[in-house]
């Protein structure tokens, strides 16, 4: 360095100093407390943070007209100290504001003492939520409020999917105000806290160990810590003695004790080694670095520390608070910092002789809107509260702790793409949940029951079935070991202690820990437990005895259809066969002639559509559209009346007695259920009054045998499963019949929220789609398919008009829309005609003059091409005379001659074009005219 630029820069600090010097002479004093716990890391760092920011500051900008004069008085860890050391300050040193207390329990006093005095409090380490209550505004929280992270901690636990967490904090404002939002955020993401435990500061460590033996008998292995550093040290060196930090287990630790985990020691991380923490994140900075390296010299120099230090967030904290007050007090602008003392007498209290702040109000408006560049990044005071910043997840290792993810109130968690190792070392992610160790087995309670030995069979201890194979086989399949053991629910003498709906309740009291056997999945049931998914068909339906299919075998061929089908459809048989008469009456020969030709060839061209065999050709494009319509209605109804029919005669000769509800409602008949079954309330909501109830597949057989005559059944409702143990016994005596009620099958119970669920449910799929499940089948019901789906059920034959009426409308509408069409084409084309008949008969009678229009109908529409092939019309005066006669326009494919008859003529009049030049279609129409003849009419018959 050069000797010349040493001296200059020499001479510029001494003379900066002269003016620091002289400036602070001529600035205002301003006296400030701090309320610290002296004897705490916290409390030596805070201070020594504050101090360090004032020298900063003030040398920064030695202009100022103000100066911070610190008055620091130790709370020595205690609520009154804190209160007292207030007091003494507010009333002895007449300080402006207060830094501090440490804790959220001193706080809370001092801010009404603050509040009376009209004196801000300005907090970096008190973080309760519960303290935002007081709604002063004398308080300033300058640190995280701990609600704010919460978000972040239920992100995270959403995350890895676990669904139960047990919450630990301490017993005492600290742990009580933040516990509410904690469950609150957690069941935003469908995570349930089924304990909490409260750990008090001052419990013993035998006292520790009993609260953490009471965890591990729990099945939840995710435990959220919510305490200050100090218990949270006790908590886990306890954890790690006694092996609850392994393979398994989760441990969460909010920001109070992970924003600290830099400045543990290496004992107290290792035991804390595998944990995941939600850290408050300082971004970094040149000036943050530069900060850190002088406050860790000046400490080391000032307190004598013989190891390294660290800087933690709340001496960062400190350092912005002290530089944010300095800047609210310069901007003040008061020249007279005082007190108005209160009148009284000598005999007052301290707390009555407190003094009330002239720039209290100032400050506190100053400081709601200070905004600068901290160290701990944008520092901004909004409505008493320094505003959220970003979190990030650490892992803790020996080191502290490894950043795994992020956390930010726009975009949410963000992973890091790190690698977590959990406690245990391992990099598997625990699944949050296991069985308690302490060698507890679940307790499954087994119904009793006399019949349907099948499903379950209870002998003495012995407890066997369908059901237990199939929870054995599913509990094989977990990817852990589940010990139970099976309780039968009887008696000391060994009868049933109550219904299916009374072993639901034990399980909900807790009295088992399961149910497993034929149990149906019903809603009223869920609302007390939890059921897996289902192992067996669902379904409620009906059972019937079935009789000979030889009675009335003649006439099956009408059984398909219903009988209102039967005459619908001859109706619009009839009915398409009139409108296509009417549509080609005048200008089809197959359709003229005598009335009962007129009828014949009607009813038999509509009725060959069936098999469509018709042989009159059609004419009139308006019929050949009804026609094809007609068409498609017949296809589909003899297509399905020929299915339905094919059903009857080839699926099985047996019938049932009772094929639908209907008939039962009608008839009153005798319904049998199966004893303390749900099938009940069922039958009883449907409207059914004779029930009996049976218990076996025995005594039901014996009551279809008996009938409802002799106090016996015609039909019984079941489940499925049961029904068809029940036909294969008696094979090719009953039927099952629609209709099938729905319902969901037989499931497993457990305790509402049980997190045996999800696992046994998706183990109950990879069981029923295996071949373990059809082996099952054919050991317990002799089963050789795949289930008993290849049990067939009768289901109603029967067509009915439900089934048509969509078709039988088109054909409706159209027709009558098509006939429309032609009475208006008919009418327009006939108008002159109409006209002179009508001038004509001015004095006929309605009926006459109705009957004059069906007699021009009825006369042929001469005009029409099939009648002009053989004898041109005559043109007269460019109007086209058409020549009637009988020989004239026969189809070839009549089988009728013409009827001998007279015809009388029509004046149908063709304009002829009054233009020059005639199309081609004009010319032959002209040459046509000219070789009209004249004839004479003759009345048709």
């Amino acid at each position: 360095m050069n000797p010349n630029q040493g001296s200059r820069r020499a001479l510029c600090f001494i003379a900066a100093c002269v003016l620091l010097v002289a400036t602070a002479g001529e600035a205002q004093n301003v006296s400030v407390g701090v309320v610290l716990d002296m004897e705490t890391w916290v409390g030596k760092m805070g201070l020594s943070c504050i101090h360090m920011s004032l020298s900063e500051f003030y040398e920064a900008n030695p202009h100022y007209n103000t100066r911070i004069v610190l008055h620091p008085n130790d709370s020595a860890g205690d609520v009154v100290g804190a209160a007292a050391a207030a007091v003494d300050l507010i009333n002895n040193h007449k300080v402006e504001a207060i830094l501090g207390p440490t804790t959220s329990m001193q706080t809370n006093f001092v801010i009404k003492l603050a509040h009376k005095a009209h004196v801000p409090i300005l907090t970096f380490t008190a973080s309760s939520p519960a303290l935002a209550s007081h709604r002063s505004p004398y308080f300033f929280r300058l640190t995280q409020n701990d609600s704010a992270q919460v978000t972040a901690i239920s992100a995270l636990v959403k995350a890895y999917n676990w669904r139960q967490v047990v919450l630990i904090y301490q017993d005492d404002e600290f742990g009580d105000g933040m516990s509410p939002y904690l469950i609150h955020a957690l069941q935003g993401v469908n995570t349930r806290v089924p304990y909490q435990s409260v750990i008090d500061p001052t419990a013993t460590e035998d006292q520790i160990e009993e609260e953490l033996y009471k965890l591990m008998t729990m099945p939840t292995r995710v435990f959220l810590v919510h305490m200050l550093p100090s218990l949270a040290i006790r908590l886990f060196a306890k954890t790690n003695e006694i092996g609850m930090m392994r393979e398994g287990y989760v441990w969460i630790l909010t920001d109070a004790t992970a924003n600290l985990l830099d400045s543990m020691s290496s004992p107290v991380l290792n035991s804390m080694e595998g944990a995941l923490g939600v850290k408050t994140y300082v971004p970094k900075s040149m000036e943050l670095d530069r900060f850190k390296i002088k406050w860790k010299r000046e400490f080391v120099m000032e307190n004598s520390v013989p190891n390294d230090p660290y800087l933690d967030i709340f001496g960062l904290w400190a350092y912005d608070a002290a530089r944010a007050l300095a800047i609210a007090v310069e901007k003040t602008g008061a020249k007279n910092f005082t007190f108005e003392n209160p009148n009284g007498s000598e005999n007052l209290t301290d707390l009555q002789t407190l003094g009330v702040s002239r720039n209290g109000e100032k400050i506190v408006e100053a400081l709601s809107k200070t905004k600068f560049m901290g160290l701990t990044g944008n520092y901004e005071i909004v409505n008493g509260q320094l505003q959220s910043a970003e979190f990030e997840i650490v892992n803790v290792n020996s080191n502290g702790g490894n950043r795994v993810g992020f956390w930010n109130p726009e975009k949410g968690l963000l992973s890091n793409n790190m690698t977590v190792i959990w406690p245990g070392n391992t990099a598997a992610v625990p699944k949050g949940w296991e069985f308690p160790t302490a060698g507890k087995r679940l307790r499954i309670g087994v119904p009793m029951k006399e019949g349907y030995s099948e499903f379950v069979k209870v002998k003495g201890k012995e407890v066997k079935g369908y059901c237990t194979d199939v929870f054995n086989a599913v509990i094989a399949t977990l990817p852990y070991d589940v010990p139970f053991d099976y309780i039968p629910f009887a008696l000391p003498n060994g009868s049933s202690a109550g219904s299916y709906d009374d072993l639901i309740m034990q399980v909900h009291k807790g009295v088992y820990d399961g149910a497993v056997g034929d149990i149906t999945i019903i809603a009223n049931r869920s609302k007390y437990v939890d059921f897996t998914l289902p192992f067996t068909e669902p379904g409620v339906s009906m059972v019937v005895p079935t009789q000979p299919n030889s009675k009335n075998k003649a006439w099956l061929f009408l059984k398909p259809l219903t009988l209102d089908l039967w005459i619908t459809s001859l109706c619009f048989f009839v009915f398409t066969g009139f409108v296509v008469w009417i549509l080609e009456h005048r200008i089809n020969q197959d359709f003229r002639g005598p009335p009962s030709h007129h009828i014949g060839t009607s009813l038999w061209f509509s009725f060959c559509t069936m098999v469509f065999t018709q042989r009159e050709t059609l004419i009139s494009n308006l019929a050949r559209f009804v026609v094809v319509i007609w068409f498609f209605v017949v296809f589909i109804l003899t297509e399905s009346y020929m299915g339905s029919l094919t059903s009857l005669l080839t699926l099985q000769q047996l019938q049932p007695t009772i094929t639908n509800i209907n008939q039962l409602l009608k008839k009153q008949s005798s319904v049998g259920y199966q004893h303390g079954s749900f099938v009940w309330e069922l039958l009883t909501s449907l409207g059914l009054k004779n029930l009996k109830s049976y218990r076996s597949l025995e005594e039901l057989d014996k009551l279809f045998k008996l009938g409802s005559s002799d106090g016996g059944i015609d039909v019984a409702f079941d489940e499925i499963p049961y029904i068809k143990l029940f036909r294969r016994k008696f094979p090719n005596k009953y039927t099952m019949v629609d209709p099938n009620y729905k319902t969901d099958g037989f499931g497993f119970a457990f305790p509402i929220e049980s997190l045996l669920v999800a696992d046994i449910s998706r183990a109950i799929l990879h069981v029923t789609e295996s071949e373990k499940i059809n082996q099952l089948h054919k050991e317990w019901f002799s089963d050789q398919g795949n289930s008993w789906s290849s049990i067939p059920k009768v289901t109603s034959s029967e067509l009915s008009m439900n089934n048509f009426w969509g078709l039988f409308l088109i054909v409706g509408v159209v027709a009558i829309t098509v006939l429309l069409v032609y009475f208006v084409i008919f009418l327009y084309k006939e108008k002159h005609t109409l006209r002179h008949t009508a001038n004509e008969g001015s004095n006929l009678s309605i009926g006459n003059k109705i009957r004059a229009l069906l007699k021009i109908y009825d006369e042929r529409d001469l005009t029409s091409h099939t009648f002009r092939k053989g004898n041109p019309p005559k043109v007269v005066d460019n109007k086209i005379y058409p020549i009637h006669d009988d020989s004239v326009g026969i189809s070839s494919n009549s089988n009728y001659p013409s009827s001998p008859s007279n015809y009388s003529v029509h004046d149908t009049i063709y304009e002829s074009s009054e233009s020059g030049d005639l199309s081609p279609s004009n010319q032959i129409v002209e040459m046509v005219i000219h070789t009209i003849t004249e004839v004479t009419p003759e009345n048709e018959e």
